[in-house]
């Protein structure tokens, strides 16, 4: 029987709905944890996106968008937002919670106890603005248009081809479209062929770093206009989190 993809197993599905959706206690009861690292989704869009440069009917594509949170707050400060994942599982959440207002998953605690908890839309989201897709980030519909703000969020290092994914951002940017990218740059050769890693080796000419390969292939179209450091936390169990660094980049489309 072959092995279920990991982000399309319910274990996968419970964690980012509490990695998302989860209060600060839910995710990290201890008082002297990294609580900086907490709500990455929503920092991802209100920390990355100068709300000051849309306008009223702005669009917004949030690629690699698990289980929607940031789409939502995307949905904001922008009339139409278009959420796609590569899970189907996490595309159903994500709808079910547009769907519902809520859903009910489980928190792992330790073995096989668990914790029942409910993901719910937040306060002040106008959801009919959002509409989640299951698809690839890599293979866009031809006639999806073009956005005023595109999020890519943990997505570059999970990716076949980068490069390809990359190269097709300036055709989905409005001039003047701001793009947000944010990875903490985990390149792994069961996501990646190391031939298509964009950073994180070195060859003949030095070290090869992400954030210069960035550069490279996204400078002729975009300029860079900040970085900020983003970290987050993902709880595993009561016990064991993933405490991790993305760097977030914001690029302008230029005209």
């Amino acid at each position: 029987m072959a092995e279920i993809p990991f982000y399309e197993t319910d274990k996968a599905v419970s964690e980012y709905l509490l990695f998302h959706y989860g209060s600060s206690e839910e995710i990290l009861p201890y008082p002297n944890g990294p609580v900086s690292a907490l709500h990455y989704p929503v920092r991802c869009v209100v920390e990355c996106v100068d709300s000051g440069l849309l306008e009223p009917g702005a669009r917004a594509l949030d690629l690699g968008c698990a289980v929607g949170r940031s789409a939502l707050e995307l949905a904001r400060i922008c009339k139409s937002v278009i959420g796609i994942d590569y899970s189907q599982s996490f595309i159903d959440a994500a709808n079910t919670l547009v769907k519902n207002g809520s859903l009910s998953y489980s928190r792992f605690e330790e073995g096989e106890l668990t914790t029942e908890l409910t993901a719910s839309i937040p306060e002040g989201v106008e959801v009919n603005r959002v509409d989640f897709q299951q698809g690839d980030a890599s293979k866009l519909p031809d006639d999806i248009g073009t956005f005023d703000v595109v999020l890519a969020a943990n997505l570059i290092d999970r990716l076949e081809n980068p490069l390809a994914f990359l190269e097709s951002l300036p055709g989905l940017l409005n001039p003047g479209g701001q793009l947000v990218i944010t990875s903490p740059y985990t390149w792994l050769e069961e996501y990646t062929p190391k031939e298509n890693w964009i950073g994180g080796f070195q060859d003949e000419n030095g070290l090869k770093r992400t954030l210069a390969g960035l550069v490279l292939v996204l400078g002729d179209h975009f300029s860079q206009v900040r970085e900020v450091d983003l970290p987050f936390l993902i709880r595993e169990h009561a016990r064991k989190f993933q405490w991790s660094v993305a760097q977030g980049t914001v690029w302008i489309r230029k005209g």
